[in-house]
Order: structure tokens, then C-alpha cells, then sequence
């Protein structure tokens, strides 16, 4: 099973963490030549500064994705920390883990210097 991560940064408002949201998971997908069939479960983490909506409930109506599993949590508080921040970890098992693409767009991409 491949675990993909990524992250991006939104202002704290139903439209861009909903629109951010889609553009991550779509990225995510592009990126692994994915199909969100192929997805087994999304997990989203935000900081505590965004809670305008759950970000999950956009990317399944954008998607129509049903059947896949989402869930959404509030990240750990660490000092110093990029704040207005969404993570995801998408699941899927069409891939290996040594295969998967992550996926950190705009300010996030200081989160992974290393990809």
C-alpha cells in the first residue's frame, strides 16, 4: 500500500481551503497517475488556524467519491510551526510506497526541502 503526503497553505475560508483542497488531491493524482477510484482513504490534518470547513467534504463532492474513506483531524500545535497549513495522506494500493510522488505546493514546500 502507498501512503502519498502533501501539503498547501490556505487562508482561513470556506473558498480556499475547499479549492485547495481539490487542487492538492488532484495534484496528488495527476502526479501518481491516479484515478480517485483508485483511492482507498484521504486523511486531512490542518493547524489549528483553519476551521472554516472540513476539507474532505469539497474534494468528495468535487470528485464524487463516495466510497472513499476521508477523515479529517487537527494538526499537533508546534512552536514555530507553518501555520495555515493542510496536510493530506492519500491511500491507495495500485502503488508500492517506494514509488509514490508527494505533493507540496506553494509555502508547503518548505515542509520537504528533501523532494
Amino acid at each position: 500500500m502507498g501512503a502519498i503526503r502533501g501539503a498547501v497553505c490556505c487562508e482561513n475560508t470556506v473558498c480556499d481551503i475547499a479549492a485547495k483542497a481539490v487542487t492538492l488531491v488532484e495534484s496528488i493524482l495527476n502526479l501518481n497517475n491516479l484515478d480517485i477510484t483508485d483511492v482507498d482513504a484521504v486523511i486531512f490534518s490542518s493547524t489549528e488556524d483553519l476551521d472554516a470547513c472540513y476539507p474532505a467534504e469539497s474534494v468528495r463532492k468535487f470528485f464524487n467519491a463516495g466510497n472513499v474513506a476521508f477523515m479529517c483531524l487537527q494538526e499537533m500545535r508546534v512552536e514555530n510551526s507553518l501555520d495555515h497549513c493542510l496536510r493530506v495522506c492519500v491511500l491507495t494500493q495500485k502503488l508500492a510506497q517506494d514509488v509514490c510522488k508527494h505533493c507540496y505546493l506553494g509555502r508547503a514546500s518548505d515542509l520537504r526541502k528533501d523532494l
